[in-house]
């Protein structure tokens, strides 16, 4: 029989001790995206995701190289409305609704109603995440299933059948968001082998692996191959291309056209799109070259692992600056809320057809006073963005290392989110955003660990 956690103790209705303090920090956090949704005439497309995102949407075609169609799923689910604007306040709620999904989980885990309110307090209140929902864009949807995962598998102490099939479900959905999270499906098997019985892990791993074997089939029949996406080569010899020395390397002389061409760029994934790049510079669109482009990269990894790994280091230290780096420089980190106009470009079909077949009214984005300046106003340092990530990152990493139950979780989540994006391709502050509230729950569960056993 399954042995289930005490209810956490509730105090009296009102108390700012129990619920009462979170339902004050979730209106203010509902607050803050109802003066967004003011501030802002429409919502922020982005070219070119946002348009392909939207454009399988409509026409339900999985996308040859970068997006997997899960996000696409949701838009064809809002249709209907024929209106992004729909589409991000949905997204806006589903932002608060992974700060009540943070909430529940600490609190049943026992932690006070004040330690999970401000364990929430990140995802609800940080600008950079409340511009993500603001934007068609699907972050914001990976974060949610990756989290809700989490909620199903911390519930209960023992973790029984059916809530790891539905959590290995959960966890495809997030792969076939953003590929860069199907992993977690493994570090959630390994954390049940260790933790539950093999009947849990076998129960995740194909609930987890029919959808993505059904994509794959899916995307074979479209493009030929059986794969989540066409573009895992090209990203990762982006990776490789600050660091491969050819000389070194030795590649075959059908790799070699990808060798490095004298063209120095400031960040690994740069080298995906400039038209100066050896890649670039082979005939045909660059994902068709995709299978090259991996054994070159793995040929490069193999041959100068130490300078790969230095690289990735150095890349993923971004992510704890005091203050923001930009990379590439080309780029203005922050996290405030800004003003101004943010005009679509012009001479692309698909804006078009994306105007025609989803929403008539998509247009650029311009912000809206009074609002606008009210926003620009709110003040969140990027320390909390960054540093103090890197801090929870480290107090998490104890609690992990001194076994503590269920710590090892959330808290390799984490690390994964923040290191796998860099190892495949390249630092990006917004790649960092789903690996902050992993951290979160786990340094809330280390800190109420401790201050148990000082109790």
């Amino acid at each position: 029989m399954a042995i289930t956690l005490a209810e956490p103790r509730l105090e009296r209705p009102g108390s700012l001790d129990g619920h009462g303090l979170f339902a004050c920090v979730l209106a203010l956090a509902a607050a803050l995206r109802v003066l967004v949704m003011l501030g802002y005439d429409t919502a922020r497309l982005y070219w070119y995701d946002s348009f392909t995102y939207l454009d399988t949407a409509v026409h339900m075609k999985p996308q040859g190289a970068f997006h997997p169609a899960g996000y696409s799923w949701f838009l064809w689910a809002l249709r209907p409305f024929h209106s992004v604007e729909v589409v991000v306040g949905v997204q806006h709620v589903m932002g608060l609704g992974v700060g009540v999904l943070i909430y529940l989980l600490l609190r049943r885990q026992s932690l006070p109603g004040w330690g999970a309110a401000l364990a929430a307090a990140p995802v609800l209140f940080d600008p950079a995440f409340v511009r993500l929902e603001h934007a068609v864009l699907s972050d914001l949807q990976v974060i949610f299933l990756i989290v809700a995962a989490l909620l199903v598998l911390m519930w209960r102490r023992e973790v029984s059948t059916r809530a790891a099939a539905a959590a290995g479900l959960i966890l495809a959905l997030a792969g076939l968001t953003r590929t860069a999270t199907v992993p977690l499906i493994g570090l959630a098997v390994l954390f049940l082998l260790l933790r539950a019985s093999w009947r849990q892990a076998v129960a995740l791993t194909v609930a987890g692996a029919l959808p993505l074997l059904a994509y794959a089939g899916w995307y074979a029949q479209h493009h030929g191959r059986f794969a989540l996406s066409g573009s895992d080569g090209v990203a990762l010899w982006a990776r490789t291309m600050t660091f491969a020395d050819c000389s070194i390397i030795r590649p075959p002389a059908r790799q070699a056209v990808l060798c490095p061409n004298g063209a120095v760029l400031d960040a690994a994934s740069e080298y995906v799109w400039d038209p100066r790049t050896s890649l670039n510079r082979l005939p045909g669109d660059r994902f068709a070259h995709n299978d090259l482009a991996r054994s070159f990269a793995l040929n490069a990894i193999a041959a100068q692992p130490l300078d790969y790994l230095r690289e990735v280091a150095a890349d993923t230290a971004l992510a704890f600056t005091w203050e923001p780096v930009a990379h590439p420089k080309r780029m203005s980190p922050s996290t405030a809320f800004t003003t101004g106009q943010w005009p679509l470009p012009t001479g692309h079909a698909l804006i078009d057809k994306v105007r025609n077949e989803y929403d008539p009214d998509i247009r650029g984005m311009r912000s809206v006073e009074p609002f606008a300046s009210i926003l620009a106003a709110y003040p969140y340092p990027w320390f909390l963005h960054g540093t103090l990530f890197g801090v929870l990152l480290l107090v998490g990493g104890v609690g992990a290392v001194s076994r503590r139950r269920l710590v090892p979780l959330p808290w390799s989540f984490a690390v994964f989110l923040l290191i796998g994006p860099v190892a495949a391709l390249d630092f990006d502050h917004r790649y960092v955003l789903p690996a902050i509230p992993l951290a979160c729950v786990a340094a809330a569960l280390t800190l109420h660990g401790f201050r148990k056993d000082a109790g």
